[in-house]
């Protein structure tokens, strides 16, 4: 039968969406040009095709621009769109949803974008008996030569024995942000080392103490830039067994440097999203670690430090001395594609579309992409501006190729943990090292309630 399909408005409550999903099965019931399911030929069972179906998409409110720019380009794709949290800060919301469409046996959207990469760790598993939500993207569905295309080492958070099951949309590979004109001002010079960055903090403490190095504040912060960038192994997968060991050297050694700069107070422990932040540190942040994203949230934005041009620089990620860079990563997102489509060369149309065109990740993209020709066009759009100083287009280039490989992609969050056991550790005083032992057993039991084998 003929069926009028039209845009779903975009919900923000998570009640709407489970009605939205399944009513999204009921419309492209409808469709017209069925083809048999059954094919594994892709690396999963296909549902019977409809050539003409809509599909549904779900993104986070960042995301929405994408979908406009979509529909411009290929008014042919009809859609259906939910606006959702994003699956933001670990909170499980896509994972829970998709239980529950599992459960059901329908309502599962087509495409969902996640804040979190590390999805693939459970939305690759079969459950109870339900094949996995996410489709494989490299067994023959999409090409190889556009997957060849991502920055080396993006996809491999959604890489499980040797099968990927999403595409990355941006990367948030951290750098060191700069202000070179106070610098200038002071007489530092721009740290490349962590040694080197302790060091400065003793010297801005004692010689011009209230400008600002850092901060602690969110766990997105203590985790992915400074422990991921230590290369501390705080959170390792192999398998499915977990480990987090924060006795090993790189781990205490940066235990021991958030601790010091915390006590000389060039470390502040306020979230870089609240006043307090603001207020403390408006014209005082001489320089700090952080990811690309951080220009548009942090430095450029009015509401927030609001830097002027011609001062802000990114140099190299910070490393230790004598070892090599192996920089953090703060989010960038993922995209998942439904095992359970009846419309895969729509989906597949907008996957591309959504992480490699020029249209939406040069043109409108928020943070880096992880289509490498993207990326650099998107880094030397940002960089014509004249807003930025020194090697920033470089740097942050050579970053996204830079990320320690050693983190691991476990189905929970690593902020959870220290936002639990660190962040109020800090408000009431203690320090990072006072409450290690905690935050690392925190990590454990979260492990092992997800069913991981846990070791130390």
């Amino acid at each position: 039968m003929a069926t009028q399909h039209r845009r779903f408005s975009r919900a923000t409550r998570f009640g709407a969406l489970a009605i939205a999903g399944l009513a999204a099965v009921a419309l492209s019931g409808c469709g017209a040009d069925a083809t048999g399911g059954g094919d594994s030929s892709f690396g999963f069972t296909q549902a019977e095709q409809e050539a003409d179906s809509p599909i549904t998409v779900w993104v986070d409110a960042t995301r929405e621009p994408i979908i406009d720019a979509f529909e411009a380009a290929h008014p042919d794709v009809q859609l259906n769109v939910e606006t959702y949290d994003g699956n933001a800060s670990g909170s499980a919301s896509l994972q829970t949803r998709i239980a529950l469409f599992d459960q059901a046996g329908e309502g599962w959207p087509d495409v969902v974008f996640s804040t979190q990469n590390n999805d693939a760790s459970w939305a690759s598993k079969e459950t109870n008996g339900v094949q996995a939500f996410a489709a494989p993207v490299n067994k023959g569905w999409f090409d190889q030569e556009f997957l060849d295309g991502f920055t080396p080492g993006s996809l491999d958070p959604l890489t499980i024995d040797g099968t990927v099951y999403g595409l990355r949309n941006d990367l948030a590979q951290v750098v060191f942000w700069y202000d070179q004109t106070l610098f200038d001002q002071l007489g530092y010079t721009v740290p490349t080392t962590w040694e080197e960055y302790e060091a400065l903090s003793d010297k801005v403490a004692a010689e011009n103490p209230g400008y600002i190095l850092g901060s602690v504040g969110d766990g997105f912060l203590g985790s992915y830039v400074y422990y991921w960038g230590a290369q501390a192994p705080i959170f390792q997968l192999d398998g499915n067994e977990f480990s987090s060991d924060f006795e090993a050297e790189n781990s205490q050694k940066m235990t021991d440097l958030l601790d010091h700069m915390v006590e000389n107070g060039t470390m502040s422990t306020n979230s870089v999203f609240g006043s307090d932040f603001i207020q403390e540190a408006q014209g005082k942040v001489l320089g700090m670690p952080g990811p690309v994203w951080f220009t548009g949230a942090i430095f450029q934005n009015p509401d927030s430090l609001n830097v002027p041009a011609g001062q802000l620089g990114a140099s190299t990620p910070l490393h230790w001395e004598g070892e090599d860079i192996g920089t953090g990563n703060v989010g960038g997102g993922t995209w998942l594609a439904s095992s359970h489509s009846k419309n895969l060369d729509a989906v597949k149309t907008f996957m591309e579309f959504a992480t490699s065109s020029d249209e939406y990740q040069v043109d409108l993209a928020p943070g880096y992409p992880a289509y490498a020709s993207a990326g650099e066009k998107w880094i030397a759009q940002q960089a014509s501006g004249g807003y930025f100083v020194g090697d920033f287009e470089k740097n942050v280039i050579d970053a996204a190729g830079q990320v320690w490989g050693g983190w691991g992609f476990p189905s929970f969050s690593a902020e959870t943990a220290y936002s639990k056991v660190v962040l109020p550790a800090l408000a009431a005083g203690s320090t990072i090292g006072d409450v290690a032992s905690d935050w690392q057993q925190e990590i454990l039991n979260e492990a092992q309630v997800q069913g991981y084998t846990v070791a130390r």
